[in-house]
């Protein structure tokens, strides 16, 4: 059963599962695994794991903005972006630039727009079909 987003994942039956949500359940990535994150706003950082079962964190972000104090601010509950990362090749990355793997690792913009699948298609490891991006524009910021 699809229960990811129209992304065609199957999410894992546990929600304690470590590291992982889920395994994309059809076309070139199928049977990979997945961490779906989502932020209010993409301030340039990916909570990370080194478990070597992950394949590939799907993201989903609201506007860019500064990794800075939120206070005064506001965080729209919206979709701006859609990231997918190959785990391991953006760890292989942060590591080469001496970036910690964890909570609040330091991604570069050029990273992101390179992982981008919505609503520009950056990254063709995962492209959307016209009615998963029209699905996705009903949570654009307005």
């Amino acid at each position: 059963m699809d229960r990811g987003a129209g992304f065609g994942i199957e999410l894992e039956k546990s929600a304690a599962t470590a590291a992982i949500d889920g395994r994309f359940t059809a076309g070139p990535l199928h049977g990979r695994t997945v961490n779906v994150k989502w932020y209010l706003k993409r301030e340039g950082l990916l909570d990370m794991t080194e478990r070597a079962a992950l394949d590939y964190y799907l993201v989903l972000t609201g506007p860019a903005s500064p990794a800075a104090s939120s206070r005064g601010s506001i965080r729209p509950w919206c979709i701006e972006s859609v990231h997918l990362f190959d785990a391991r090749q953006v760890q292989a990355e942060l590591r080469a630039r001496g970036v910690r793997i964890g909570t609040a690792s330091s991604v570069r913009a050029a990273q992101w727009a390179a992982a981008e699948i919505y609503p520009r298609a950056s990254n063709p490891t995962l492209l959307l079909r016209p009615e998963q991006a029209e699905l996705l524009q009903h949570f654009a910021p307005r």
